[in-house]
């Protein structure tokens, strides 16, 4: 008598989720853009050195995190991109031209999405601190704050409360501080990586202004 093996199946990804969280912030007359360090995939880690912050600019920076390879992919076309037009028109790209740019590109891959998490920081024509944050279709938002990656969902309350200033009475809203901002982005992370296990091992932090960018390293938990 014949046995009947069970019906097996055969899966493949294009997409695989590499970890990471990003945040951004933007402020009067700065913006701040930041990032953990760890590349990962399930419980395995693959470098504990991997900003997921790219500078396009002097004053400009991409944060993206999501499937590595379509982040390489992503921060590639807009940086060539970038080229392009300054040779055509003999000047940088502005900080809205390349969301606007960021955007157009999504949308043409909406029927085969890039697996990324993006978000873009630098300074508008006025000088003041300008944040684009976008969905994996290209619908994107400027705003005063935006996390995104893994650990989004523990972020974004934070910044909610902290800056946004929901779920708080009788608070008067000040004007957010340079010095403020860096300090609650160093203060989310250090939460973040005690909870994600796909956040953590350092933190790059990006200040842009007027000046041009400023880097900073700080070390996270890295276990």
């Amino acid at each position: 008598m014949q046995e009947y093996q069970p019906v097996s199946y055969q899966r493949w990804s294009p997409y695989s989720m590499n970890g990471g969280t990003i945040l951004a912030i933007a402020g009067e007359d700065f913006s701040v853009v930041a990032s953990d360090t760890r590349l990962s995939e399930s419980y395995q880690i693959f470098t504990r050195d991997l900003p997921k912050t790219y500078q396009l600019s002097d004053k400009i920076v991409l944060a993206s995190c999501g499937f590595h390879g379509d982040v390489l992919k992503v921060t590639s076309a807009v940086k060539e991109r970038m080229k392009m037009y300054e040779y055509e028109h003999h000047r940088k790209m502005s900080c809205e031209a390349v969301a606007q740019y960021m955007s157009t590109m999504l949308y043409y891959r909406r029927f085969f999405p890039y697996y990324a998490y993006n978000i873009i920081a630098g300074l508008d024509k006025e000088g003041k601190g300008a944040v684009y944050s976008f969905d994996v279709v290209g619908s994107y938002e400027r705003e005063t704050f935006r996390a995104g990656g893994t650990a989004a969902s523990m972020l974004q309350p934070l910044l909610d409360n902290q800056i946004g200033m929901k779920n708080q009475s009788n608070m008067e809203e000040m004007p957010l501080s340079k010095e403020k901002a860096i300090s609650l982005v160093q203060d989310v992370f250090t939460s973040a990586a005690e909870r994600d296990i796909y956040t953590g091992d350092g933190l790059k932090i990006s200040i842009i202004s007027a000046a041009g960018t400023e880097v900073k390293d700080i070390p996270l938990r890295r276990d």
